[in-house]
């Protein structure tokens, strides 16, 4: 974890944080731009710190007038920068507002010193997955692409759901409607659609064979999520000359991709290093 100025413990009480602490959020937020990705992005998209723009809100600790401290409570918790014994201090405060997250994700020390006052309010977790790679490429990939890979059109919407559904469930153990509504889950797809950030590549009965998004997209890098090959083609090279596209194509937007991938799955791992992707810190993630 990083803090800024962790010499000075003068600290104020933790409270919500609002659009006159954006620049001094955001210089927090740089201190780790690959870790802290997808808040970036979303803090970015909203141009605002108000929950009902951003879909959570932010928690943070000052000192002499800096954000030093902060996480984000929404569907998801996320610790955002800040040494162990602040976080644990936003986290209690967390834990006492009515739980809407399904899942506490960030770099391990942090979601660590998070977890344990979580947990004495929310109890025991569904799954605790330790030291996920969180992986960058800063260059472009030496394996050869699939030009039958690119981004997913309006009118393939229908098509795609299923597939970014059947991720989910193999992904987090649970369909996406125990975390929200079909509703909700179709429209968070059919954004990534809209916003040309979704990639597949369909075989000749127009039904997904993979698929990979663009969850997050800053000025350092584009962070990728649900990389999926369906299960019946794995083990024949697909994904790895699939993702080479996808990769190429998100250099385009930033001077890095980045990625993370549980410890566990020895199949991508494999993939991304031959991909020349690169281990740049270690996360967790909770799942409730």
């Amino acid at each position: 974890m990083t803090a800024l100025w962790p010499e000075a413990r003068e600290r104020t009480a933790v409270a919500p944080l609002a659009d006159a602490d954006l620049l001094s959020l955001h210089r927090l937020l740089a201190l780790d731009p690959l870790a802290n990705a997808v808040i970036i992005s979303r803090v970015q998209s909203a141009s605002s710190l108000d929950p009902r723009r951003l879909g959570g809100s932010v928690l943070g600790i000052r000192s002499r007038g800096e954000v030093v401290a902060a996480c984000y409570s929404g569907g998801t918790v996320v610790p955002l920068g800040g040494d162990a014994e602040d976080l644990a201090r936003i986290a209690q405060c967390v834990a006492r507002r009515p739980r809407a997250a399904t899942s506490v994700v960030g770099p391990t020390e942090a979601v660590c010193a998070v977890w344990g006052e979580l947990e004495q309010r929310w109890g025991a977790p569904r799954e605790f997955r330790a030291g996920q790679p969180l992986l960058v490429l800063r260059g472009s990939s030496r394996v050869a692409g699939d030009r039958a890979v690119r981004r997913v059109r309006g009118a393939e919407l229908d098509r795609y759901v299923p597939a970014a559904a059947a991720m989910f469930a193999e992904e987090l153990g649970v369909p996406p409607d125990r975390c929200g509504s079909p509703a909700a889950f179709r429209g968070r797809v059919g954004e990534l659609v809209r916003s040309g950030r979704a990639f597949a590549r369909f075989d000749e009965r127009g039904e997904v064979v993979f698929k990979a998004d663009f969850g997050a997209v800053t000025a350092h890098t584009v962070q990728v999520q649900g990389v999926w090959v369906r299960p019946d083609l794995r083990g024949r090279g697909i994904g790895t000359a699939a993702l080479a596209t996808v990769l190429r194509a998100a250099l385009r937007s930033a001077p890095s991709v980045s990625l993370y991938v549980n410890a566990f799955n020895a199949p991508a791992r494999r993939m991304y290093e031959k991909l020349g992707m690169r281990e740049h810190s270690l996360l967790t993630t909770v799942l409730l």
